[in-house]
Parts: C-alpha cells; structure tokens; sequence
C-alpha cells in the first residue's frame, strides 16, 4: 500500500508534539468527567439515527480487500434492512472547535469519526450516536477545566440515553459503543445508571468500551470500574464489556493506557492501584492466545489533527482505495499481554508487514487506532452476542 513504510516528515513532527499536548490534558481532565455530578442537559441532537439524514452511520459499505502479493477484490456488505438489535455510540475527542465545550454543530471530525468507527455496526444494529457537546482539544490543550464544562458533556450524553429509551428503544437490547472520551461517558452511564435499574440491565447486549482503562480487581472480571457487569469471556457470553488498548511494542513506564494509574481510571475511594488491572479482552479470541485481527477501515483521510496522528502511525499517508472501506495488505495479530506493568493488547505484524508508530507518543501507543484494527472482529462479535441475547429472550 503507498505510503505504508514512508518516513515522518518534519511537519508531521511538530503535529505529533502539538498533539500529545492535548491527549495528555485530555486524560486528565476527562478522570474528572468520570465523577462530575450529574446536570441539566438541552434537547438532544442526534449525529446519527435511523432515518436522519445525512447519517454517517447509514452508507455504502463496499470494501476493496488487498492481498499481500498486491491483488485486490471488492466485497459489499449490506446494512441490515431490519436489525433486532440497536447501538449506542458516543464518539472520542475529536471537535477542534475554539471553545471549552463543543457546540451542537456537526464538523467534520463528527462525521468522519461516526464514519470510521460506527458506521460498519450498521450490519448487526440501528445506530444512534448522540451530538454531545464534548470537551474540545482547544479546551483540553489549554489548560485545567472546571467541573461545569465536564458535567455538560455527561448531561448530554446522559440525556440522549434516556430520550432513546423513552422514544426509540421498544424493549431492545442495545450494545454500547465508545472510544477514549466517548468511553469515560459511557463508563459513567454503565456504572452510574444502566447497573442501578434492572429493566436497562436486561436490555443490555454487551458493551464496547475501548481506549479508556477498564479496572477490575487482580484475578477477577467483575469489580472496579463495574459493580455487577464482568468482562467477556466467550463470544456468546452477554451483558459483558470488551475493553482493551493497543499498543506495538512494549508501553513506557508512563504509558497513558493498560495501567491501573492510567489515563480515564476510577477507583474505589483509597483503593490502591497495584490492586488492580486494566481490562483486555482481544475481540478476535476471547478465550485467550494470540489471533489474527481482521482490520478494516475508511478510504478516505481523516481531517485535522488526529489525520496527522493517523499519518504518524503509518509513517506517511494511511492506505487508501476507490472504495469506501478497505482492508489492508498488512496483517496484524493482537494477543492480551502484561508488560512494564501495563495490560495491553499487543499488536503484532504477520509476514512481513510494517511495525506501526505509536502515535503521538510511546505513552499512548496506537490509540488511534484502537476501533479499526480489530473493527472486523468487533462486528462479528457484536453479531453472536446479538444472536444469543434474541435466543435468551
């Protein structure tokens, strides 16, 4: 694939200081978000939902897969046309607007990131993905926010859930979907809500809670973050969390994620870290060992500053075809590992294939791309979990 094995550039270089700056205060503030009291949320806009339109989530799902000695064929999956099931995905820390909170207005970075992380789920579910009035990478890179700018992002979030389980959900079960900031808010509403009411419990497929250090207590799947709701264990196992970071070589002693002091953790009052590990469950073989990850991604590039923190992974421009989707030539394998005192889903690459950067620095391994270089497997389990929570009911 062009651009695959090309070197960084001097500007990508200042891009990846500029942005490890903002990732950085983002971790911290977001903590903060985790245990912001809850607030009074305006009506809800929806970024995706079945029959808004334009939907980000609702495409053309046509995928150029490339082959290692450089052919191609193109596959198309189709949306379900009646799904049984719905997801609820609130998305990562993308606006670039100027303010501390982000407005209503859908950007670019919005659609594009419900493009690339959302939008394939659209085989097993309804989508909806909520506008959220997030905190901004200005804001965040900027300095220490006050409690308030947290508390309007969980209210809204916070209100969504509930407008959707008021008007749209009709008894379905629902798998929740979130990414580094999207999944402290989704945390939140699991711990905070969602396990508190029963009726909402059993509406719940499972959740995807990525980039965002998961805890349970050492040798345990249940605890910490989550009172009642463990980690998977099998594919057909349900009301469970896959959570895991991905990183390409051993993380840093200060690495942001797959530690219990990490980036986004919430421990009970006085607990000790050491107590605790960071959740990894590998989507593409949950009863342990290391598997080949079916990745899959978008065409074309992402805007702005996380398109400089892609290009810093690939070491140039990331694969692209004429397609919207694609998988690309270079295979990884991933395989739940400890390491450096850090729990991480260790990527590997299989026959040859580039070793990836991390991205913007050793600290925060390949964030970036914690959704899409698993997203096939991902959708597959979404679809036995899906399948087993019908036959349970």
């Amino acid at each position: 694939m062009n651009g695959m094995r090309g070197a960084i550039g001097g500007g990508l270089g200042v891009r990846r200081a500029t942005l490890a700056l903002a990732l950085l205060a983002a971790a911290a503030s977001i903590a903060v978000a985790v245990a912001a009291p809850t607030g009074a949320a305006a009506r809800t806009k929806w970024l995706c939902k079945p029959g808004e339109r334009p939907n980000p989530c609702m495409g053309s799902l046509k995928t150029t897969v490339f082959a290692g000695d450089g052919s191609s064929t193109v596959e198309e999956p189709r949306n379900a046309r009646r799904p049984k099931l719905d997801c609820f995905y609130v998305y990562p820390t993308v606006s670039e607007q100027p303010t501390e909170n982000a407005n209503r207005r859908i950007d670019p970075q919005q659609t594009a990131i419900a493009e690339y992380q959302a939008a394939r789920f659209s085989e097993t579910c309804r989508v909806y993905a909520p506008v959220y009035r997030q905190l901004t990478l200005a804001a965040i890179f900027g300095g220490e926010l006050g409690p308030e700018a947290v508390e309007i992002a969980y209210g809204d979030v916070l209100a969504a859930w509930r407008t959707y389980l008021r008007r749209y959900n009709d008894g379905r079960g629902v798998v929740l979907i979130g990414h580094s900031q999207g999944t402290g808010m989704l945390s939140r509403l699991l711990r905070s809500v969602i396990e508190r009411k029963r009726a909402q419990r059993r509406r719940l497929v499972s959740a995807l809670l990525l980039g965002g250090n998961v805890v349970v207590p050492r040798g345990e799947r249940v605890g910490g973050s989550f009172r009642r709701t463990p980690l998977c264990g099998s594919a057909g196992q349900i009301r469970c969390v896959v959570a895991f970071s991905t990183f390409g070589q051993t993380p840093p002693g200060d690495a942001a994620f797959g530690r219990a002091d990490g980036a986004l953790v919430t421990l009970p009052g006085g607990a000790d870290p050491s107590d605790y590990r960071v959740a990894c469950t590998n989507p593409a073989g949950l009863a342990g060992g290391g598997r080949r990850l079916r990745t899959i991604a978008r065409s074309e590039p992402f805007p702005g500053t996380l398109g400089a923190g892609i290009s810093i992974i690939y070491g140039g421009p990331a694969p692209t075809a004429d397609t919207p989707w694609l998988v690309p030539a270079d295979r990884y394998r991933g395989a739940c590992v400890r390491t450096n005192g850090a729990d991480v889903l260790m990527i590997s690459p299989v026959a040859g294939a580039p070793v990836l950067n991390p991205s913007p620095t050793p600290a925060w391994g390949l964030h970036l791309l914690d959704v899409n270089v698993a997203l096939g497997d991902l959708i597959a389990l979404v679809r036995k979990q899906g399948r087993r929570y019908l036959d349970r009911r």
